[in-house]
């Protein structure tokens, strides 16, 4: 059975609200404005692209798995400013997660978590069919492992 997927990025809709603040507003709604001192470092969750040094990106909570189930979750994400969502191609991968160790998690269709996996990124697209071969599964959120930040959910096609 020939399994196919596709990472999806965040909207930049989502943040239009925040990308118009000013730093008082921004601060009281828990977000800040960093530059880009290393990279690859800040991965934005719209365009799946590593911040350039000299870059802004907004740090913020985001509320990634809005779901009634125990697996409701929010962390923090970066988003580079004026960032454009990122399309992939299907069974594409976005190359900002190879150098980096990675967390995946497979949820059904009541958004309990049913699979879980640790890797290396360079590792990303047979952890992902694996995963997938658990009919069950109907996406997976890919995480950064040390930190746990969420970078972007994958779905079947």
């Amino acid at each position: 059975m020939e399994i196919n997927f596709k990472c999806l990025a965040l909207s930049e809709i989502d943040f239009s609200t925040y990308l118009n603040m000013n730093n008082e507003e921004l601060h009281q709604n828990g977000g800040r404005w960093i530059e880009v001192d290393e990279s690859p470092c800040y991965p934005c969750r719209v365009s799946l692209e590593d911040a350039k040094i000299g870059e802004k990106v907004l740090a913020l909570s985001y509320t990634y798995h809005d779901v009634s189930s125990p697996y409701k979750a929010s962390g923090p994400i970066f988003v580079r400013n004026n960032a454009i969502q990122k399309k992939l191609k299907i069974n594409e991968v976005p190359v900002m997660l190879n150098h980096r160790q990675l967390s995946l998690r497979g949820y059904n269709s009541e958004a309990m978590m049913i699979e879980a996996e640790v890797l290396k990124g360079k590792n990303l697209k047979s952890g992902l069919l694996k995963i997938f071969q658990n009919t069950a599964v109907e996406y997976i959120h890919i995480h950064n492992a040390m930190p746990g930040c969420f970078n972007c959910s994958v779905v079947r096609v």
